[in-house]
């Protein structure tokens, strides 16, 4: 083995450990301080809360109003996108962003949400129980979706991709993932194309992505697949260690996930969603969060009032 080859354990254990330094930092940090590289307060939009709002034909609005303030679903563990922190409970990251504008427009005051961590697989399962009001986490909008919950948006496009090791030489596109293993979230979209349309991968599955970028690091799988924006993020946090292989390879709309029979609610979401990309809220956010990967702001989407169904 030469010294250079010897150096990459080396190298990606001291990855491993900047991740988990970078954790820890956010962990001592004072209450409300920001994830390290994360958005910093001042930099994010202040959303004007609407007053004397009466979404009456919304039973999840009228839940809401009773208990006085949302409950929303969100992630956890994806850099820039939606962060928690682990000392304070505080959540950051474009998602976030997003359920805040919402709720302003909603007539509720953002610092009020109560946010709750949803795993990919349990997301419909949540919005159908009553668990959390609306959903905003990388929630690709698709027809099979579309009969068990609703959605407003998309808000924003992604596209499935890969992460791997920087070294890796044998990745450069779904194309190469034969006999390769391909790590992502369960109950996801990126989960679900590659079993379908790649299957001579092993597709290895876990409850969060996190635990996927770990095992790439410490060599278990070949890469982690899941939208790009998402890979991003973690990308950005070890930028010596890993890379995005090639380009993306599918289009992935986000939306905000609401009950199903709650049209009066997902209108309402569309409504805001175009209220805060015209007055600049939906750029600045993106700016202060997603932004700080090294990505430009892309023009937001067009809203689908798709009919109920």
């Amino acid at each position: 083995m030469s010294p250079k080859d010897s150096a990459r354990p080396r190298r990606r254990a001291a990855a491993l450990a900047a991740l988990a330094l970078a954790l820890l930092a956010a962990a001592c940090g004072k209450e409300g301080s920001p994830p390290v590289k994360g958005p910093q307060p001042d930099q994010l939009p202040v959303y004007r809360v609407a007053t004397g709002l009466q979404l009456t034909a919304s039973p999840t609005w009228r839940a809401a109003k009773r208990r006085g303030h949302l409950v929303v679903g969100a992630k956890e563990d994806q850099p820039y996108l939606g962060e928690k922190d682990p000392a304070s409970g505080v959540y950051s990251g474009f998602d976030i962003e997003i359920a805040r504008m919402m709720s302003a427009s909603l007539g509720f005051p953002p610092k009020s949400i109560a946010f709750r961590t949803i795993a990919s697989a349990n997301r419909e399962t949540a919005l159908q129980n009553g668990q959390i009001d609306y959903y905003v986490g990388t929630y690709t909008i698709n027809d099979l979706r579309k009969k068990q919950v609703g959605f407003a948006g998309p808000y924003y496009i992604a596209g499935q991709s890969l992460l791997v090791r920087k070294d890796e030489k044998g990745i450069d596109g779904p194309q190469d993932l034969a006999g390769k293993k391909v790590c992502s979230a369960a109950g996801s979209t990126p989960l679900q194309r590659i079993q379908r349309e790649y299957p001579r991968a092993t597709a290895v599955a876990y409850d969060t992505y996190s635990i996927c970028v770990d095992n790439l690091l410490s060599l278990q799988v070949d890469a982690v697949t899941t939208d790009d924006t998402i890979l991003m993020g973690f990308a950005a946090k070890a930028p010596d260690e890993l890379r995005i292989a090639g380009k993306p390879f599918s289009k992935e709309p986000y939306g905000i996930g609401v009950p199903r029979g709650d049209t009066a609610l997902r209108l309402a979401l569309d409504d805001a969603l175009e209220t805060h990309e015209k007055n600049g809220d939906w750029k600045k956010a993106y700016d202060a969060t997603l932004g700080l990967s090294g990505v430009p702001a892309p023009t937001p989407p067009a809203v689908d009032r798709y009919p109920t169904g």
